[in-house]
């Protein structure tokens, strides 16, 4: 059986390369693919462990997994969060360790312009939201105002309650005692961040090999500044 690790940051293909500039572990629409593609309609075991990430990056993923012509088993062996909890819902079975969280919410994104501009992205969230809501929904059979709900409230869901609620079919290692560990979910970068970074690193790759042993303690700063604030533009 082919384990495919869903395992940091979900993000589009195009943006992994920032995540990573800062040492960020990503899962990307193409690394899942490649690794389905890879096993050949054998069994896998999706193994996840994300904070979440970009949702439409996360629904390509969902979307592979449940085309996919093997069977999928979901095993959660840490968080599964936000887009990652929507790939969770792929699984043919769905597994959670009994130290692992899912973690459901509404969609969010970083809005300007004029009052259509706003109105416009606006709609743009609930629809999103509705279309994460109904994966939910058809995975655990609860009413959609209940999800809409637990979604509101940004609802952390444990091992056991993820099985009484319908998010997973089974706990892990049911009968052996559970060591709790606490963990933290890795920083997630706003596009202007992710923008930058880009810049950064087009700068970077355009400079002579010569001078990129040079640049090391700038890039350091340039990484702090991004995450700080205080890039200029």
């Amino acid at each position: 059986m082919t384990t495919v690790p869903i395992k940091g940051v979900v993000s589009s293909d195009d943006d992994a390369e920032v995540y990573e500039f800062f040492g960020y572990s990503t899962v990307t629409p193409s690394a899942v693919k490649d690794a389905l593609s890879t096993a050949n309609g054998q069994n896998i075991v999706a193994e996840i462990n994300s904070p979440g990430g970009d949702v439409f990056a996360g629904s390509e993923i969902y979307t592979a997994l449940k085309n996919y012509t093997g069977n999928v088993e979901v095993d959660i062996v840490g968080l599964a969060a936000s887009a990652a909890s929507v790939i969770a819902m792929a699984g043919d079975t769905i597994k959670i360790s009994p130290t692992a969280q899912l973690m459901i919410h509404r969609a969010s994104t970083v809005s300007q312009g004029n009052a259509d501009d706003l109105s416009s992205d606006l709609q743009g969230l609930n629809s999103t939201d509705q279309s994460i809501a109904n994966v939910y929904v058809q995975r655990t059979g609860l009413d959609p105002q209940t999800v809409m709900q637990m979604m509101a409230k940004e609802t952390y869901i444990n091992a056991k309650d993820a099985v009484e609620q319908g998010f997973a079919d089974e706990m892990m290692f049911a009968d052996q005692p559970a060591k709790v560990t606490n963990m933290m979910s890795p920083l997630m970068l706003s596009n202007q961040a992710i923008s930058k970074i880009k810049s950064l690193l087009t700068k970077v790759k355009e400079k002579p090999k010569e001078t990129n042993s040079q640049t090391s303690d700038q890039l350091r700063s340039h990484k702090l500044a991004i995450l700080f604030k205080k890039e200029g533009n």
